[in-house]
């Protein structure tokens, strides 16, 4: 199949990759413009320029993918689809109704559930026991296009976001192969979502909204743990400085005596924090301006009080 691509992301590259190697014709592969980054600033090229240009593909990285020109570009390219896999921009309806088959999109989570930027993530925080890909025909609404297929992923005891991230990534390329197939047969099955989606609106994911609020149960600050690993982070205070907590676990769901944030004991376990509701036994954490580190070793040199606390402001 004649196809164009759009994505931007790690998440995206299977995807590209999974195309090329099923022998389709990327026609152009289309990703937002380099960035920035680090202390010199120096432009990096997306996940999926560089996966693109090393299979020899065109690039293009418009700033508006709704500019007139781009538009004119794509009818120009004739595409039998579109492939979109969190591409970054609102694709408008010149596009969407573009090629014959539409343009489809790899969306992280069981449709209707999770629409929004951050599935995976909000996956994780939310305690769901399992997750998955959908493959959908878009049109202008977000996420609420036509579901094509879509495939299950079991959510693991001590799933991140991070690994999440990788499966989903790898079970979207298969998922994306085996549709583009049945589409071509004439066999793909097109599935209408419901109007409201049983889950909130998976909104896109701050540095801020990984403060950790001690005030909360323990088991859901230790999913906000997982769920904010690798990015941006779970973190809190203690004596004025950040400190990120990479690894929890949930000790107790009993209510405490101790003000939420207070260090109850420690051993070469973890740190024993209160909650609003148990105790999160903290296991990996780092100290701002230093490595991540178990627990037993950051104790060897931090003598950590009891009765000490973890604040969720900078005091």
């Amino acid at each position: 199949m004649k196809l164009v691509f759009m994505g931007t992301p790690d998440f995206s590259v299977k995807a590209l990759r999974a195309l090329y190697d099923a022998g389709h014709e990327i026609l152009a592969v289309y990703t937002q413009p380099d960035k920035p980054k680090g202390r010199g600033k120096s432009l990096q090229y997306p996940p999926v320029k560089e996966e693109a240009l090393r299979l020899g593909l065109e690039v293009y990285q418009p700033p508006k993918v709704k500019d007139p020109q781009v538009i004119q570009r794509l009818r120009e390219l004739a595409p039998q689809a579109i492939v979109v896999a969190a591409f970054g921009q609102i694709i408008p309806r010149e596009i969407l109704e573009l090629p014959p088959y539409g343009c489809l999109n790899i969306h992280a989570s069981l449709l209707p559930k999770y629409r929004g930027a951050a599935p995976i993530q909000w996956a994780v925080i939310d305690g769901e026991k399992e997750s998955g890909v959908t493959i959908m025909k878009m049109n202008e609404g977000l996420d609420t296009g036509d579901m094509i297929t879509k495939k299950v992923v079991p959510l693991e005891k001590e799933e991140t976001g991070g690994s999440l991230f990788e499966k989903l990534s790898e079970a979207g390329a298969g998922l994306l192969t085996e549709t583009l197939k049945s589409l071509e047969a004439g066999e793909a099955v097109y599935e209408k979502q419901p109007k409201e989606s049983p889950t909130p609106y998976a909104k896109m994911i701050s540095k801020e909204m990984g403060r950790i609020d001690w005030s909360r149960d323990a088991k859901e600050i230790e999913r906000l743990v997982r769920g904010m690993n690798p990015w941006p982070s779970a973190y809190t205070y203690y004596k004025g400085k950040t400190v990120k907590i990479w690894k929890s676990r949930t000790e107790s769901e009993e209510t405490v005596q101790e003000k939420p944030g207070t260090i109850i004991r420690t051993d070469k376990e973890g740190i024993y924090t209160a909650c609003g509701k148990g105790i999160l036994c903290i296991q990996i954490l780092q100290l701002e301006g230093k490595k991540r580190m178990e627990t037993s070793a950051f104790l060897r040199g931090h003598a950590i009080e009891n009765g000490e606390s973890f604040s969720s402001v900078r005091e």
